[in-house]
Formats: structure tokens, sequence, C-alpha cells
């Protein structure tokens, strides 16, 4: 046997009588917000088999919350198991489809991340040098680092509260509009900052337009070419693409559907779109399968260095949940069994989408809704991760037993996370 084999066993074993004596492993303890974590490895010693029927009644819930349909995709040691409901386009009532590819809103922050973490290996820049040493004169402060930008902790202000605030009048002010990098970093500049830098997490799309600037700058080519050569190809993700301006998705797609601030309003058609409001902080395209194939192959070391992924997942609290954590343009979940998923989440008007992974890859899901703008549809796919990555539900006492740990909070009891200004 491995080496390597024999300390995964010794580490289950040990993981296996701390549960038992009802010790909550030191990995899972709280940390007050703004505390670095550690990465590590799963937490959890036994696998559990996915719950596909808790899976769909997920998806069968993010459809009594207002989305025409959804979809998720798991992989697991066992193979592919993929579920469907509902319609991925409302005129022709065709039915949602797992191959089809749709906007993955945020969770572009993280192949920008791995872009931009690629660079940092390749001695390009510097993760603690100040964004200004790459992009003179763009930011007002000089203590604003690369570090600060892909952990939200920049205070940039996010100009996509002021953008959305009235939802459906500000997607179609923008619907087919082209901004420049410059023009967005503007926007975020003419509000007052949230935080001095380092200080706290605060969520702007800003900090990762910002991440594109420095990309295209020290690359000389735009981000597009870089997610195609570093990402895309060698990863043979044949239905993931960055097309903006372009407002088409090509090949057989989802459409997505914009529910309006006012309740019992109709749906948008919010599909065809430049998506250059956000750029390289959320307009690139997917599909399920490719998620997958994306997120396994980050957590296993596909992608960045051994010393950069432990920068990635290295993780602070973004709330007192103890359950949700940031890196570097990745989220880290700790779900109710004690596994803990890397990935993103993702808005953008029409889609909710999740794509995350175990720390091993060797388990990883992707969820797609076909609508935004409806918080309890978002809360509702994210119930998918449980399911997928816990399994079935324990029994009630040994529920009980759960609950009084305090790492034992159930994702999907939570609302969800908020990439984009939500009404509802």
């Amino acid at each position: 046997m491995p080496l390597s084999s024999h300390r995964r066993l010794a580490v289950s074993a040990t993981l296996i009588a701390a549960l038992a004596a009802g010790v909550v492993p030191a990995t899972s303890a709280f940390a007050a917000p703004g505390t670095p974590v550690s990465p590590t490895a799963a937490t959890t010693p036994a696998v559990p088999a996915p719950d596909m029927d808790g899976v769909v009644a997920a998806l069968n819930s993010a459809m009594a919350n207002g989305a025409p349909g959804a979809m998720a995709r798991f992989v697991g040691p066992d193979g592919v198991r993929s579920r469907a409901v509902g319609v991925q386009d409302r005129v022709s009532g065709a039915r949602m489809d797992i191959d089809s590819r749709f906007r993955i809103g945020s969770v572009s922050k993280t192949f920008s991340a791995v872009v931009l973490l690629q660079l940092v290996q390749e001695g390009k820049l510097g993760l603690d040098e100040p964004v200004n040493t790459y992009l003179p004169g763009l930011l007002p402060d000089d203590r604003i680092t690369v570090r600060h930008l892909l952990t939200h902790r920049s205070g940039l202000a996010d100009y996509t509260n002021a953008m959305f605030e009235h939802t459906v009048p500000g997607f179609e002010s923008v619907r087919n509009r082209v901004f420049s990098y410059q023009e967005l970093v503007d926007l975020s500049l003419s509000e007052p900052r949230t935080t001095q830098p380092g200080v706290s997490y605060q969520y702007s799309n800003a900090n990762f337009v910002v991440v594109g600037m420095l990309i295209e700058k020290l690359t000389g080519r735009p981000v597009a070419d870089a997610y195609e050569r570093r990402i895309f190809k060698p990863l043979k993700l044949r239905k993931t693409s960055y097309v903006h301006p372009d407002v088409r998705i090509k090949g057989g797609h989802v459409r997505g559907y914009l529910h309006p601030d006012e309740e019992g309003g109709a749906l948008v058609d919010s599909t065809e779109q430049t998506v250059s409001w956000a750029q390289s902080a959320g307009a690139v395209i997917s599909s399920p399968a490719d998620l997958n194939t994306f997120t396994s192959a980050l957590t296993r070391g596909r992608l960045l260095s051994p010393a950069m992924m432990e920068a990635m997942t290295t993780v602070t609290p973004t709330d007192a949940t103890n359950t949700r954590f940031y890196g570097l343009g990745l989220r880290r979940y700790n779900l109710s069994c004690g596994t803990q998923v890397y990935g993103h989440t993702g808005t953008v008007q029409g889609f909710y989408t999740y794509a995350f992974s175990t720390r091993d890859g060797r388990r990883s899901l992707s969820a797609m809704a076909n609508t935004s703008n409806h918080g309890a549809a978002n809360t509702a796919l994210g119930g998918t991760l449980e399911a997928a990555f816990c399994g079935k539900k324990p029994a009630p006492a040994a529920s009980s037993r759960a609950a009084a740990s305090p790492t034992a909070r159930d994702l999907g009891s939570l609302p969800a996370e908020r990439d984009l200004p939500e009404r509802h």
C-alpha cells in the first residue's frame, strides 16, 4: 500500500475515534469572522451515498419558489448521477436538459482567480503587493493588495448595488451595454469604500473587475484568451466559453428568467445580454459536466501548485454561522455531516448556480435553477449540497446529537449568500 494510503487510513481512524467520543475535529471549530482557517483534508471518514431523492426535492423546491426548471449533476466514486426538473424554455416547453449550457455568474470568479494565481506562480505578480504596483494610479489607496481583491477585503464598493437597485429597469439599462473595465472601476470609486483594506470581508464585484484588469495587463491579451489557454483547453471544457460582449449562448442552452421586484409580476426573459457589467466577475458560460470537471480538477491540484492551493483554500469566515468561508476566489461551506466543500455560488440575471467539490476532488456537484431575484429559490437550490455530499438525513436521535455540535448546521436551512442585490 502506498505511503499516502497509510496516512489517509491513519487520519480516518483518528477522526472516527474523535467523532465516537463526541469530540469535534479542531479544523471545524468556531472561528471569529476575519480569522484565517487553514485548509484541511475531508473531515468525514466515511463517504455517504448521495441522496438523489433529496437532490430532486431541492430542485423541486427551487421550482416551487419561482424557477421554471432546475438541474443538478453529481460525480462521485460510483460514477455520475444527474437529475433535471421543469423546463429550460417557457415558450417552447423544452424540458430541462442536463447537457445544456447556461450563464454561471460569480462562479466565474474562481476561473479568474485561478488565472491570476497561475500568474503569481510564474512570478509575474505578488499576492501581497499593492495593486497599484501593476496598475499605477488605478486605486486611491496603495494599501490595497492583490490578496485583498481575491478575498473581498479591499473595501472597494460593489457598484452593482446601485446599478440593480431596481432589478428589471437596472438590468434593461445594461442588457446591451458594453462597459470598459475602467468604467466599472469608476462606478465603484464613486461610492464610499466599505472598509479599510484587509479589515473585513465585504463581497464586491469590483474586486474581480480589477482582477480582470490585472490579467490583461500582465498577459497582454484579453481575459478570454487567458481562460481559453489556461483552463478551457487543458481541461477540455468544450461547453465553457467567455463570449463578452456577444449576447448569445451558443448551442443547446437554458433560458434564464428574471423576477421583477413587484410581487406577481411577469418573469423577464434575460437570456441574451452582454454581461458587460460583470465581465471577469461573472460572464462565463458553462454546463453541469464542465463545472464538475473544473472544480474537481482544481481541488485535485491540476491547475495550481500545492503551495498555491494552500493559499487559495486558506479561508476566513464570512458570517457567524460557522458554515461559510472565503479563500482566494473560492468559497468553503461546512456541511452538517462535517464534510467541507470548495467552489463558488453564482447569480446572474435569470440563473442561480452552485459548483462545489470536496478538497480531494473525488466528489463534485453542480446545480442550476433558471431564475434570479428570488432568494428562496436560491436557498432551495443550495439544499442540493447537503443531499449530495451528506446523503440521507440520520435518524431523529442521531440528528438531535448532531444538532448539539456547533458545526452541525444544515446549509439548506440558511438563506443563500447573495452575489447580486436581491429584492425577494
